[in-house]
Parts: structure tokens; sequence; C-alpha cells
């Protein structure tokens, strides 16, 4: 029997969601996959090519850029031509990069690859989320959303294991690790022709009858005319302007979360990870620190199914404060471990707590957060500026940290990660408002009784 959402009017399938929303979040899987490749792939590339450290921060943060540029244009174009039809172009990008990526004679040929699988993972990092979160009923949406950050870590841990089981394949190898990103490519273009559009972008576009007719399935007819009227409300009120006093600081706070997530240093571990395992740790070859990968990847998987169930339960804002609080501490001990030489095992422990201490909360709740707390009008745009500033400060981590630990030591780096981790825990106590629980519209109804103090 397919399972329901019990609404306390009428009952909807769930299938009707939990479908289109795994398709999304297949988005988020080739975002983790196409990210983390390069962190087994970079030590080969660098060999290869015999690259300087600056040519390496390069290399790995070519993507980023393109990450900049497909955000950048996600939500013009899907406010334009709908959340699928965009998605439907990224899905064609991952395919085309995935190709390419395995063919380049030289690091110039390899960038321009990258940047193209950028611009799709751009796109996907802000439609999947915004997509899954406007197809949620209140109650499941941040289990729903944290579906795409599942499909993110699990990405990661399949290129982790992909870059393990290729690492004695030859000088080839890396082409191969990028060549096999093509096949979950396809299947994503292939499964999203199978999916409804989102209904709240379809009420923005007057096509009400075709928004209700999946509402229906969702929550049941009765709850969809509900949810239809609010919606409607909802646009009627908005002024469309992504300043608007009474939604720019929802924006500020999506933007802040966003930067925080990033500037507290876990892309040095995912595009990094190999590298620092060999340049800073004792008695580690290519193959042992690919495997410490492994390891990592796992443990990335399992503490974001942990907080998948606790994200409705405990809500956003005390799992990114025991988050940010558990990342300061285990960047402390990784510090501590690489300055004073201890072994691989306990530098690799205090690395997982940190991990473990991101997945949990930091990387569920900020997509949570961002994709659920502007309005409806602008949600869109919202969502893709917050996701432009968060891979901003991606491509910033990505291109300064080889350079910060010629400056400052390895140890000396996670010391200022952890810095910043103390001041997200603060911003995140005094500034972020709980919306477990709350509909997509009472959320906006918040925002909006908060106009007079804003200004």
């Amino acid at each position: 029997m397919d399972p329901v959402f019990n609404t306390g009017l009428e009952e909807g399938s769930a299938r009707s969601v939990y479908l289109p929303a795994m398709v999304a979040a297949i988005g988020g899987l080739l975002f983790g996959f196409d990210t983390a490749v390069i962190n087994g792939a970079i030590v080969f590339i660098k060999q290869q090519f015999g690259l300087s450290d600056s040519q390496t921060e390069i290399a790995a943060s070519s993507l980023l850029l393109g990450c900049v540029v497909g955000a950048s244009v996600a939500a013009l174009t899907s406010d334009r031509f709908g959340r699928k039809r965009v998605l439907l172009a990224a899905a064609t990008l991952f395919t085309l990069s995935a190709i390419a990526s395995a063919l380049p004679r030289d690091l110039i040929e390899f960038e321009v690859a990258r940047l193209v699988g950028g611009v799709a993972i751009g796109i996907a990092s802000t439609l999947s989320p915004l997509y899954i979160a406007e197809i949620s009923p209140a109650q499941k949406r941040g289990l729903l959303v944290s579906l795409n950050q599942l499909a993110i870590v699990t990405g990661i841990l399949l290129s982790y294991s992909v870059n393990y089981l290729l690492g004695g394949a030859g000088p080839a190898n890396w082409r191969w690790m990028f060549a096999s990103a093509a096949v979950p490519s396809i299947a994503f273009f292939l499964t999203l022709l199978f999916i409804p559009e989102s209904p709240r972008w379809l009420m923005q576009k007057g096509r009400e009858q075709e928004a209700k007719q999946f509402l229906a399935q969702i929550v049941g007819p009765q709850a969809a005319s509900g949810e239809i009227e609010a919606i409607r409300a909802a646009i009627s009120e908005e002024s469309g302007n992504l300043l608007d006093p009474a939604f720019r600081k929802a924006l500020i706070v999506a933007i802040l979360i966003a930067l925080f997530s990033q500037f507290t240093g876990i892309n040095t571990i995912i595009y990094y990870g190999s590298i620092v395992f060999l340049e800073h740790v004792p008695h580690q070859t290519a193959i042992t620190a690919l495997w410490a990968n492994v390891i990592i990847g796992a443990i990335n998987f399992v503490a974001t199914v942990a907080g998948m169930l606790l994200i409705d339960r405990s809500g956003r804002k005390s799992l990114l404060m025991t988050a940010f609080g558990g990342m300061a501490l285990s960047l402390v001990a990784v510090s501590a471990a690489i300055h004073f030489q201890a072994s691989g095992v306990i530098v690799l422990i205090f690395i997982l707590t940190y991990v473990a201490c991101f997945a949990v909360g930091v990387g569920t709740g900020t997509w949570v957060l961002m994709s659920e707390i502007c309005p409806t009008r602008v949600r869109g745009r919202a969502m893709s500026v917050a996701t432009v500033f968060l891979w901003c400060g991606t491509l910033w981590v990505t291109l300064t940290f080889l350079s910060l630990v010629n400056l400052f030591t390895a140890a000396g780096v996670f010391i200022l990660y952890a810095i910043v981790s103390i001041a997200a825990f603060l911003f995140v106590w005094r500034g972020v408002p709980e919306t477990k629980g709350r509909t997509l519209e009472e959320i906006e109804k918040f925002w909006l009784s908060q106009r007079s103090s804003l200004g």
C-alpha cells in the first residue's frame, strides 16, 4: 500500500512527492561526484602535467568558477523556463563535461571541460534543493530537502571509491575517474523527463490547474485547495524585489550561512584530502591516501543520514549550532595532531569527527535553510544568490588553501578554520530563526512581521 501524508483533512500519496524528490536529488549526486573526484585524480594529474602548487590550485578550482556561473544563471533561467527544463540542461552539461574531462591533452583543455561541469553543478546545486522544497509538505520538507545532501555525500563516497579502485590502473587512471560520471549524468537526464514541474512555479505562471492536480496527489484534494490559496496570497503580496526590506534579512541569513559552510574549511578535505595526507602526515602513499578518502566518504554518508533523521525533530538551528561547535573542537585537534606529527590514524580520527559534525548539521542544515527561508516569488533568485556566494566561498578556500599552508603551515590553517567555526556558531545562535515545521508561506509571514525592525 502506498505510504501517505496525514494532513488532518485528506490523505495524499507519499510516492507522488518522494519519487520526483529522489530524481531531483540525482543532481546532488552528480554535484558530489564531480566536485570530489578531483581529490584522488589531482595526485596523478599533478604528476602527469608537472603542476606547481599554484597550477594545482587552478586545476582544482576551474570547476568552481563554473559553479559560480551556473548558480548565477540558475535563478533567471528557472524563473523563466521552469525548474525542470533548466535541470535537463544541467544534465546535458554534466554528460558533456564527464566525457571532455577524460580526454584533455593539456591543462587548458582540462580546465575548460571542468568549467562546463561546474556550470552544471552550479545549476543543480541551486535548483535541486529548491525544487524539492517547493514540492514538499511542511512536515516532511527538512527530510526531503536533505535527500539532496544525502545524494551529494553519496556522490562523494562513490567518487572516492572509484578513485581507489582505479588508483592502480596506470597513467590514464584519472581519465577513467572523470569518464565514469557520464553514466549517472545520462540517468539524470532520462529520469527528469518523467517528473512534474514545481507547483509554486506553475502558480506564478498562471497554470493553477496543473499545480492543484500535483498538490492533490501529495496532500489530498481538500488540503491542496488550501495550499493553492496560501500560495496565491503569498504571490499577490510579494513585490518581487529581492532587496525588499521585508525580505532583506532572510537573504542575508541565507548568504551568511552559505559562506560559513565553506569558510569553515570542509572542502580542503573534499578537494585536497589526498595531498594533506601525502604531504603533512608521516609515512603515507598515494594508495593509503585514497583509502583514507574512502573512509572519510563513508563517515560523511553515515553522518548525513543521521542529520536527515534529526533535522525535522531537533530543528535546523540547534543542529547547526551543535555542528559548528563540534567542528571547531575537531579542527583544533586536527591542527595539534599535524603540528606534533601524530600518526596517520590519529589525524584521520580527528578529521573524521570534523567531517561527521559538518555532515550532521551544516551539510544538511545549510541547503534546507537556503531553500526555504525566502518567499515564493523571489525564492529562485534568492536561492541563486546564496548559492553564488556559497560557490564563491568554495572557490576562495580552494584557491588559497595550498598557499596558506605555505605561509602558516597546515596546522595554522586548520586553527584559522576553527576560529571561523566559532564565529558561525555565534551567528546561528543570535541571527537564525527556527523554521522547523513551518510552511513556506508561514516562514514568509514571519519575515513580514519583522518589516518594522528592518527599515
